[in-house]
């Protein structure tokens, strides 16, 4: 079965720095027709950072939207055209100071499918030298050091919740787990 939404209008509701809005009009598979409500994104990428000693780096900064501080990966936007790989290693330098002596992709995620156009890429950063941060003007945030079982133990019993994290943390477990 074919199950392709074709587009029959669009119409664009805000254009930001990140986001871009608009609601599209489709035909369904069966002919009828419905509303989608959707939100382009430059895209992303987040790293899981592992230092010399076995410690995840994380960054705690406060979350507008949740009204809390949310410890979470070093992560941030794509720049229009900017290569993926290129960005992690800018932004895991930006948040936390530290470059590393291997990096690993670990794939893409699709955010959330339903109506946010964002695709993120992971990455494993190991063997890390770490220098002075040099976040932007806009971020303040604090860095630390989690033993990689302590954040693994953290996901699973759900004191971790940011999306990002929690996959790349048991990404991370699952490639060990298979001897990668």
């Amino acid at each position: 079965m074919d199950m392709t939404e074709k587009k029959l209008s669009s119409k664009l509701i805000y254009d930001g720095k990140i986001l871009r809005l608009h609601v599209d009009t489709v035909e369904l598979p069966n002919g009828k027709q419905s509303i989608r409500e959707v939100a382009d994104h430059p895209g992303g990428v987040a790293i899981v950072a592992l230092d010399r000693d076995g410690c995840v780096l994380t960054v705690k900064q406060y979350r507008y939207v949740f009204s809390r501080v949310v410890e979470e990966i070093p992560a941030g936007k794509l720049e229009p055209g900017e290569d993926p790989r290129e960005a992690a290693l800018r932004e895991l330098k930006e948040e936390t100071g530290a470059v590393p002596e291997r990096f690993t992709e670990l794939g893409a995620l699709i955010v959330s499918p339903g109506a946010y156009g964002e695709v993120l890429h992971l990455y494993l950063a190991e063997g890390l030298d770490v220098g002075a941060q040099s976040p932007d003007e806009d971020e303040f945030l604090d860095v630390y050091r989690t033993p990689f079982d302590e954040m693994v133990r953290r996901v699973t019993d759900g004191e971790l919740t940011d999306a990002k994290t929690v996959a790349g943390i048991l990404k991370v477990y699952a490639l060990r787990q298979r001897g990668q």
